[in-house]
């Protein structure tokens, strides 16, 4: 872990006052490497939980039901998109992904932030619902480097990597309906730059204005008890 998110690590309960969580919205094409930035900051940042989506598609060798994903079959995926469950969902590379409305709805409200990682189809469908969230994509340096990772990763068929990499180019052009935009160069780097977004945004004035104004309420009193 670099030393730039071990010190985010200890500024973190300094701004966590918002009495609302907030979403936090992050994608990339398959290979960008969102899953291990998120995961790195999931261990420094309080307060701060992790999405699990639901999906259609087989369990990778290390995946766990419930931890990366919920792995369902198609018939039940299908039976929760007819009830409502789903906040968003999509069909990403032959496979549905979908995201629970309701551990969303009930974390925020409890005060929680939320990291949901997702596919560009899935953030554009977060961004029409006019949430309180904010989107945060994940640019690999170079062609060339993205396709070493998914080769690296060993999880898919050569023809399954290639509709990947072939997807890509239309993905990253999305980057610009993004809030930020963090270029994946180093993984440290990368996860102390999400860090640091979620700190910069629990700051923002909308998100604190509860605790600003009891603030400014205690310096009244005191005020007006001075001689």
């Amino acid at each position: 872990m670099s030393s730039k998110v071990k010190e985010l690590q200890l500024a973190g309960p300094v701004n966590q006052a918002t009495p609302r969580g907030t979403l936090f919205v992050v994608s990339s094409p398959s290979g960008g490497g969102k899953g291990t930035i998120i995961r790195h900051v999931l261990d420094v940042v309080e307060n701060l939980s992790y999405s699990v989506s639901y999906t259609t598609r087989a369990p990778r060798l290390s995946e766990v039901d419930g931890r990366e994903y919920f792995f369902v079959s198609r018939e039940a995926f299908d039976g929760m998109k007819a009830a409502g469950e789903f906040l968003e969902w999509a069909c990403v590379h032959g496979n549905f992904y979908g995201t629970s409305k309701r551990q969303i709805l009930e974390e925020t409200a409890a005060g929680a932030d939320i990291i949901l990682e997702v596919d560009v189809q899935g953030a554009a469908s977060v961004r029409q619902l006019l949430m309180d969230s904010v989107s945060i994509f994940i640019l690999p340096p170079s062609y060339e480097v993205l396709r070493q990772r998914l080769i690296d990763r060993g999880t898919d068929p050569p023809e399954q990597l290639e509709v990947r990499l072939r997807n890509a180019p239309e993905e990253l052009k999305q980057y610009s309906a993004f809030d930020y935009v963090i270029i994946n160069e180093e993984i440290n780097r990368a996860a102390g730059q999400l860090a640091s977004i979620i700190y910069a945004e629990r700051a923002r004035c909308m998100r604190q204005e509860g605790l600003v104004r009891a603030v400014i309420q205690k310096f009244k009193s005191n005020s007006i008890m001075e001689p």
